[in-house]
């Protein structure tokens, strides 16, 4: 019986030895995405930065959080009335990756459109705004966030 017990207890030690080396906390990365420019070219270009990034990412196990900051020009990428990208926004953001991915337009920007345009803008619901872009890109490159400019 204790030749029986130390053989099982051998075979359980070579079993967890065996076994693959799992990582305790899956590496996180955090990257910033910077859209200045009212062109939807630039606008679809870093909604694909941004969508390919997160599955990369999902695909090798690991956390990734993305924030589009947009501003200027740029800000039409967020605005309800003007977004050529508003339908691929509110799929990205509600479907494929809610928790992944965050979408900020410049109160600044926003303040001085409407003052020139006499209107109050509305911004999209996936949005909040931030009250500079410029200066919330900052904030985040020296909280160690990487940044991209597509």
């Amino acid at each position: 019986m204790r030749l029986l017990r130390s053989a099982i207890v051998a075979m359980g030690l070579l079993a967890t030895l065996t076994l693959p080396v799992v990582a305790a906390d899956p590496k996180e990365h955090r990257v910033s995405i910077q859209i200045d420019q009212n062109d939807p070219e630039v606008m679809n270009l870093a909604l694909n930065n941004a969508t390919n990034i997160m599955e990369q990412y999902k695909s090798k196990g690991e956390i990734v959080q993305i924030e589009l900051v947009t501003y200027g020009p740029g800000l039409h990428m967020l605005r309800a009335d003007t977004s050529p990208v508003k339908d691929r926004i509110k799929q990205i953001a509600d479907t494929s990756f809610p928790s992944s991915i965050k979408f900020s337009a410049c109160g600044n920007t926003k303040d001085g459109m409407e003052k020139r345009e006499g209107k109050a803008i509305t911004i999209i619901s996936q949005a909040e705004i931030v009250p500079s872009g410029a200066v919330r890109l900052i904030e985040l490159q020296e909280q160690g966030w990487s940044y991209l400019r597509p």
